[in-house]
């Protein structure tokens, strides 16, 4: 769980993103995501987003030959999110567990997106931002996730992986169906935060940043 102060000493920005973040220019997160300027450091992502959480949806081994031999590696898959409507995913490799896993945190911050909650049933008639506005799906690979939105009461009507990217998501209640190869974890986590983000780009497209806002210095 992430929850540093980041201007008291120790992140130094070095994009204007997270210049203007340090300086108040931007205090949301839902700000940041608007401004068009991409996410290059979790830093701002922490500072933003206080007490995110992150779930370790897969861990695999994976090998590789090379010339020196072969090499093996381990891929971690990682959802993050505060679960109040923003979500992250990603995957890392490394020599070491912990490290994998430490890389795709990082990585999934810098991929937050902003699910938009309502109540999208016909059948609800809550005001409380509890499911999805609508229907969405996506794919990763062989799997195609569907998510659609639910009456408060119902619950999560989804397998463990999908309930638990859509719990870090704050959506509370929906049904979900699958297609495809659902045992691959990698897969259906990816389709089920492709069909969040498609439900976010339909909502606020994000402006394409120009070359000068992209440039980051090393």
């Amino acid at each position: 769980m992430s929850g540093n102060n980041y201007n008291d000493g120790g992140w130094e920005p070095v994009t204007r993103l997270g210049r203007m973040v340090q300086e108040g220019d931007i205090e949301t997160m839902e700000d940041a995501l608007n401004s068009g300027l991409p996410l290059k450091e979790p830093e701002l992502v922490d500072q933003l987003l206080p007490g995110l959480e992150d779930e370790v949806l897969d861990i695999n081994m994976v090998q590789r030959m090379t010339d020196s031999g072969r090499r093996v590696k381990f891929r971690c898959v990682v959802a993050v999110g505060n679960r109040d409507g923003f979500i992250g995913y990603a995957e890392g490799r490394d020599d070491q567990v912990g490290s994998a896993i430490q890389k795709a945190i990082g990585i999934a911050k810098l991929n937050m997106i902003q699910v938009p909650r309502g109540s999208g049933s016909w059948e609800d008639r809550s005001d409380r931002p509890h499911s999805l506005t609508r229907r969405t799906t996506g794919k990763a690979g062989s799997v195609e996730v569907e998510l659609i939105p639910a009456p408060e009461g119902l619950g999560l009507a989804a397998s463990d992986t999908v309930r638990h990217v859509l719990e870090l998501a704050g959506i509370e209640n929906a049904w979900t169906k699958s297609h495809g190869n659902t045992r691959t974890t990698v897969n259906l986590a990816k389709a089920t935060y492709n069909a969040l983000e498609n439900a976010s780009q339909s909502r606020h497209p994000r402006r394409r940043p120009d070359r000068e806002e992209a440039e980051v210095s090393e």
